[in-house]
């Protein structure tokens, strides 16, 4: 299996977090497969373009100090306003040992419900969880929608072709994706409704509005022949 090669080196030391950032050297940390928790920095570029192809389901082959230490992008910030990387947790794997990672799933084909019948295709779930060794790992899953022949018809995680060796750890009656009838005219329904409740409001509005001024006038006149008399 082809890792994709990734090169850091150990965290330097008296340098702040905030500092390396400035630099566009991003801190990370190796930890996992009895390995204590290793520091390290990474060229943000280079950590970028990694992370674009692996995601969180392809091995990445860590080379510090001239030792290769298979990973996997464990988790990864962004700052909120730049989308910049500013800290990645990256876990390395023992390749004789299952492990079990997110494989996002990658829908192909055409539904018939949604060319012929004009159905809405609703996506549920955008990965599996699979466990499986780091060798059998796959970069991604797809799934086909071409069955999805009828309203309310349903894609699950058992439809789902897998590689050999990998198990996918969803129930088989997961839903991937389905397929339900437009809500056009319900939306317009209730759009209708609302409008109308609307009108209802603004009628009584003008109604209680309308008993107010009345019993105004009738006060008035009230006040008025009691004057008179």
């Amino acid at each position: 299996m082809e890792m994709i090669p990734l090169p850091v080196q150990a965290r330097t030391k008296g340098h702040t977090p905030q500092q390396l950032r400035r630099q566009e050297i991003v801190p990370c940390v190796v930890y996992g497969n009895e390995t204590e928790n290793m520091p390290v920095e990474c060229d943000h570029k280079a950590l970028l373009k990694a992370f674009t192809k692996a995601g969180e389901s392809t091995l990445v082959e860590l080379e510090v100090n001239g030792k290769k230490i298979p990973v996997l992008f464990h988790a990864i910030t962004f700052h909120p306003v730049t989308e910049k990387i500013t800290h990645v947790d990256f876990y390395a794997v023992n390749m004789k040992k299952e492990i079990e990672a997110h494989v996002p799933i990658r829908l192909k084909g055409e539904s018939p419900a949604v060319k012929e019948l004009g159905a809405v295709l609703v996506t549920s779930a955008d990965h599996l969880t699979v466990k499986c060794l780091p060798t059998n790992l796959p970069h991604a899953l797809e799934a086909d929608i071409s069955s999805l022949a009828a309203f309310g018809d349903t894609l699950t995680a058992a439809e789902v072709p897998v590689p050999q060796g990998v198990k996918v750890l969803e129930d088989a009656e997961h839903v991937i994706a389905s397929v339900q009838e437009p809500r056009r005219a319900e939306e317009e329904v209730t759009a209708a409704t609302e409008e109308g409740a609307e009108g209802t409001s603004e009628g009584e509005e003008a109604k209680a509005e309308g008993r107010g001024e009345a019993k105004a006038e009738e006060d008035g006149k009230e006040k008025g022949t009691g004057k008179e008399s």
